[in-house]
């Protein structure tokens, strides 16, 4: 699992990078403050099962609060994009390649307005924020075309000189970008473009394609920084009415920053994606530091019901690209060999089978999968069985 977080200079990526996985980065605002790809771990939020199942979990990597949950999932945080990143400007071209094994791309916008296109400081309000969505679809857009079209000539000839089937050899260009045969075929078909040789495609058909393929491969989510700015929720909604299909999430990355520093270091008790925080009667807030968290909880908490941060990571991993949280385990044993209950929690892709969990925890339970296990129902269940979210599964093998 691979988030990229994505957008133009200052929009604040690297600060939710570091709300996210409390790395320190260089935080500032002006262009090109990130220049190497930021690398961390976030969390995503899951229900966990060990109260249905009566117990208390132990995880072995991740962590659990009350019930609920954090499984770690990779993030990386890349230069800002300008107009024209596609052809290199703003060493776009480089960072666009770092993105490319990402399951989904997080769009940090300022939701505020008070960016230019290239994330230069302007008066609040006067940048459109739709526009920063549609100039990122572009860029994209133009990155995977740039991708076919620099070698289309040569390459669509010596597949009509091999009569190399289509379907493969399109999936083969984009292999890095983790375009299947099964997409390419569904999306040939769809377009109609099956039957009609390489060579008679015409750009706009190509443009089409290759459109098609990044919108699959790449889905992008909206995270709408900056929401606790006077008129983001207006400039929000108009947004929302631009682009219906869009997933949007509004957050304040500085409020869930400053959140969760406060609780590292022992002054607030707050868990991520919590709804309020509390403040332990120990805790040594100077008036200061109390004044600003309870600007925090009034502005932000209350008023949006959360920071959104979290939210981000969740509508990510089990909205944008439906993941599911599976959970190994055994009907009279949930503990592994040194004695941690429900140890792992592992985030699969929609319409993982029974067989493919299997492979996914050992090539050996794969490879000698008798049956699989429902622990909550402890009925059997066959090798093509479609996994659900928050199943606790046992593999039986020979």
């Amino acid at each position: 699992m691979f988030l990229g977080l994505v957008g133009k200079p200052s929009a604040g990526k690297s600060t939710l990078f570091k709300a996210l996985t409390l790395m320190d980065v260089a935080i500032a605002n002006y262009p090109f403050t990130t220049i190497k790809p930021n690398e961390g771990v976030a969390f995503a939020r899951v229900q966990c099962v060990d109260k249905e199942l009566g117990t208390q979990c132990n995880p072995r990597v991740g962590y659990c609060v009350e019930h609920t949950r954090f499984v770690p999932v990779k993030v990386l945080d890349v230069a800002g994009l300008v107009p024209g990143a596609h052809e290199g400007k703003g060493l776009g071209l480089e960072f666009l390649n770092d993105l490319s094994q990402a399951d989904c791309l997080i769009h940090v916008i300022d939701i505020s307005g008070s960016l230019n296109e290239h994330g230069e400081p302007v008066e609040r309000g006067s940048h459109d924020p739709a526009q920063d969505v549609l100039f990122l679809e572009r860029e994209l857009d133009e990155w995977y075309f740039s991708i076919f079209q620099k070698v289309w000539k040569r390459f669509a000839f010596a597949v009509k000189q091999t009569h190399e089937d289509a379907v493969k050899a399109v999936a083969r260009q984009f292999s890095g970008l983790r375009v299947t045969e099964d997409l390419v075929k569904e999306k040939l078909a769809a377009l109609g473009l099956a039957e009609k040789p390489l060579v008679d495609w015409s750009e706009t058909e190509l443009r089409t394609l290759t459109s098609a393929l990044r919108r699959a491969t790449k889905p992008i989510l909206v995270a709408a920084n900056k929401i606790d700015i006077p008129g983001g929720k207006e400039r929000l909604a108009a947004l929302r009415t631009r682009f219906p299909d869009l997933a949007v999430v509004p957050c304040s990355a500085e409020a869930e920053l400053a959140l969760k520093e406060a609780a590292r270091h022992g002054l607030i008790s707050y868990i991520p994606g919590g709804r309020d925080f509390t403040i332990p009667a120990e805790s040594k807030l100077n008036e200061k530091q109390r004044a600003a968290l309870e600007f925090i909880r009034s502005s932000v908490l209350q008023e949006f019901g959360s920071t959104g941060v979290q939210q981000v990571v969740d509508a990510s991993v089990f909205e944008l690209l439906r993941y599911v949280a599976v959970f190994p385990g055994g009907v009279g044993k949930l503990e592994d060999s040194e004695g941690r209950r429900l140890p792992d929690c592992f985030l699969m892709p929609p319409g993982t089978t029974a067989l493919q969990f299997a492979f996914h925890l050992h090539t050996d339970l794969g490879e000698n999968f008798i049956r699989a296990i429902n622990v909550k129902t402890k009925l059997a269940m066959r090798k093509d069985a479609l996994l659900q979210h928050r199943d606790v599964i046992e593999i039986v093998h020979g």
